[in-house]
């Protein structure tokens, strides 16, 4: 297998990673939302904001981004680039967590913010943890 097929594939594997992490986040939101009826509410500097459909992309694509950029950082600085990435990933998910635990609105939106977040993490941490390569 020519060197190139070898690159593209990481890169492939990671990218639906990406998405498929948004495109979770998203069909929790669409059943938590308009089939539920949850009004994802958050509390943020002294103003309500309401949790719509772009807001979850983004995040989920902003974090899965951001993600994949670490990785890339640390295969290309640390022999043992997955266990350090995971390690980062999993304190990080800790952290976002305060996220829904401190401005959500109400208890149904705690909890459904807080499985967004765990399902985000659920798809990238193995996800992209399994690509990593090795110096």
């Amino acid at each position: 297998m020519s060197s190139e097929v070898q690159a593209a594939r990481p890169t492939k594997r990671r990218a639906l990673t990406v998405a498929g992490a948004a495109a979770a986040a998203l069909a929790l939101w669409a059943l938590a939302v308009p089939v539920a009826g949850i009004d994802l509410t958050v509390q943020l500097s002294g103003a309500t904001q309401q949790v719509g459909p772009g807001a979850v992309a983004a995040a989920s694509l902003a974090a899965g981004l951001a993600a994949w950029a670490l990785l890339i950082l640390l295969e290309r600085t640390l022999k043992r680039a997955a266990r350090a990435w995971t390690i980062i990933a999993v304190v990080a998910l800790i952290l976002s967590l305060s996220g829904p635990l401190t401005s959500a609105v109400g208890t149904a939106t705690t909890l459904t913010l807080t499985a967004m977040h765990l399902i985000v993490a659920a798809v990238l941490i193995p996800g992209l943890g399994r690509t990593a390569r090795t110096r």
